[in-house]
Order: C-alpha cells, then sequence, then structure tokens
C-alpha cells in the first residue's frame, strides 16, 4: 500500500477566503496545501463576464495586498487577477481541479480522500480547514428535463443569449441580474418565479430597472409559478391557480441558489443543526471533530448570505492566529456587512 502524503494543513477551497486562510497559515511559518475541486476562485470564475462588484475594492482584499481597479469597483476579470496574483505572491501551493470527498481522524490523524482526473489518493494532515463555500451545490428543480444539454444553473455570457427565447428561474439577484443582461443582449426573456413577487432583498437598483421592463413587456414574468417539466422546446409552468402554460425555451436557466455540500459534512461527523449550521467553536472555528475547521459561507448552513468575502476574510485569523488576532478578527467580522446592505 503506497504511504498517504501527509501536509501539516490541508485547506479545501482556494477561494478568496481559503486563500486567506493560506495566508494566515504561511505567515505562522506552515505552508499549507490548498485544493478545490474547480479552478482557483472557481465561485468568481461562475459570475458573468463582466459583472462588476457592488462593494469596494478594499472590502475583497486579502492578506493586505492591494486590489487596484480601472473605476471605483473591480470587475469580475480585475477580481480574478487580483486573487491570481495574491496566490503568487504569497507562494501558496494551490492544486486546482482536485476535490476532497471525505475525511475522518484515527488515533488524532486526520485521513482525507482526494480525487483528481488521475483518480483518487489519500492525504493525511493535522489540520484540515474546509472553505469549500456553496455554489458546487445548486438547489435542484427536481423536475423531468432538468439535466437537459440547454438546462444550467449558472449563468454565462449574456451574447449567447442573443436572439433566443430564455427563461430564467428565481426571484433573487441573480436571476433578475442575469435576466436583465439577457434582454438587453438581445433574448426573448421571460422570469418564472414561485413567489408572488420579487423579494425585497433584490438589490435597490435592479427591481426598478427589471420591473420597468416588465411593465413596458420587454420581459414577461410570471409570479406565483412553478417549473414543471422542461423539454427540449419549451418550459412546462404551473401558477398557484393550477393553470398550465407552455413557453418556448432556447435556454434555461435555474438560478433558483445554491448550499454546501451538508453530506460531505456529514461523513466526516461533523455535527449540523436542522438548519445545516454546524456546531463551531465561536472562538476558533473549530467544529466538532477535533482538527477540522470551518471558514466562511460553509459556518452558516442554509443561511450562506450570513458570511461572503467582505466579512468571511478574517476566518484565517480565527483559525490560525492567537488571542489578540483572533479578537480583531471576531471585531472586523461582527462589524462588516454585505456593502448592499447598507
Amino acid at each position: 500500500m503506497t504511504t498517504p502524503i501527509h501536509e501539516q494543513i490541508l485547506i479545501a477551497g482556494a477561494g478568496p477566503i481559503g486563500l486567506a486562510c493560506g495566508i494566515s497559515a504561511r505567515r505562522r511559518g506552515a505552508d499549507p496545501l490548498i485544493i478545490d475541486a474547480g479552478p482557483l476562485a472557481g465561485a468568481i470564475v461562475r459570475y458573468p463576464i463582466g459583472m462588476q462588484f457592488f462593494t469596494t475594492p478594499e472590502r475583497l482584499e486579502i492578506g493586505n495586498h492591494p486590489l487596484v481597479t480601472a473605476g471605483a469597483k473591480a470587475t469580475r476579470e480585475e477580481a480574478l487577477k487580483y486573487y491570481r496574483g495574491v496566490a503568487r505572491a504569497e507562494a501558496l501551493r494551490v492544486r486546482s481541479y482536485t476535490r476532497l470527498i471525505g475525511a475522518s481522524v484515527e488515533e488524532g490523524v486526520i485521513h482525507c480522500a482526494i480525487e483528481d482526473r488521475l483518480g483518487r489518493w489519500e492525504v493525511t494532515c493535522d489540520r484540515l480547514v474546509l472553505a469549500t463555500g456553496y455554489f458546487d451545490q445548486p438547489n435542484m428543480l427536481g423536475v423531468s428535463g432538468e439535466s437537459l444539454p440547454h438546462v444550467s444553473h449558472y449563468f454565462d455570457e449574456p451574447h449567447l443569449t442573443s436572439g433566443l427565447d430564455v427563461v430564467f428561474v428565481g426571484g433573487k439577484n441573480s436571476a433578475i441580474e442575469s435576466a436583465l443582461q439577457a434582454w438587453r443582449s438581445g433574448a426573448r426573456v421571460t422570469l418564472v418565479y414561485r413567489g408572488p413577487e420579487l423579494k425585497p432583498s433584490v438589490k435597490y437598483w435592479l427591481k426598478p430597472d427589471f420591473e420597468n421592463r416588465v411593465k413596458a413587456g420587454e420581459i414577461g414574468a410570471r409570479f406565483g409559478t412553478e417549473v414543471v417539466e422542461i423539454t427540449p422546446e419549451d418550459v412546462v409552468l404551473r401558477d398557484s391557480g393550477g393553470k398550465v402554460e407552455r413557453l418556448p425555451a432556447d435556454r434555461v436557466y435555474a438560478l433558483t441558489g445554491y448550499l454546501p455540500d451538508f453530506d460531505l459534512f456529514r461523513r466526516m461527523g461533523i455535527e449540523l443543526d436542522d438548519d445545516g449550521r454546524p456546531t463551531l467553536n465561536p472562538l476558533t472555528l473549530e467544529t466538532s471533530v477535533p482538527g477540522i475547521f470551518m471558514a466562511g459561507s460553509v459556518a452558516s448552513g442554509r443561511k450562506t448570505s450570513e458570511v461572503f468575502i467582505e466579512n468571511g476574510r478574517y476566518d484565517g485569523e480565527k483559525i490560525f492566529g492567537d488571542r489578540t488576532s483572533r479578537t480583531e478578527a471576531d471585531h472586523q467580522y461582527a462589524t462588516t456587512r454585505r456593502a448592499v446592505d447598507e
């Protein structure tokens, strides 16, 4: 049997928060291995091309590296360049397209099952940090046709929708913003949402824009309506009164949100409450399994909006810092809000 590779620290997740954890560990003399099921900063890669962050650049910074932008706000492309540069500057060991599929603790050593394009292998470590985020786990509609090739749970490039009949499913910011971008790129857009109206949390500059497009008949909207089937030609809907309607659809974007991989955490033995929130030491973010820690949005269960780059970037200091740095990180975390909420 091949002897497993041993790492002092293994960090699962190479997004901004996983990278920030790596920096905190590096600056205390460790050399963590950071793995990710996708590319570096994969969640940002999934953002629409050209998307602009609403938050200001300094609130996306990690490791005190300045994020320089051409405008007042960072674009998707500027953020990706920034996090690549930070990883290089900090000499972080990042192994992309390498998924953590399980972990167990035996006699104080954490045994991690890893999978990449070459197969499965094992890494042992003294500490495991889970910073896996949630964008890899879409909320499924659970309807026939959801796996068809023209259906996606992620929006990509608005230009690709030009001249097409496009159905967006969802009523949160991502669905509203994507629907507007597709319409402006020349798509014939309909948004389907099971709620009776847009959620109050929709960004204040998106809501009137979308509502005006609907009022003008430029974008279709079906509120109080659910998708019951997707076919190669159309989307079958049913409203709250039971009326069935078919919408032609060349593309379908089911932007219904995402959740952490709770099954993975449970297999590790991590205690989760009914809302998916793990039992954590609030000072160190250690889970109920000794040696396994959680950073970022995965620590908030189904309430994924509670942790984001602006506050989650301090989690590495809680995990690897001393009492002083943990106190400062806790203060920063408690006083930081999403810029859109301010």
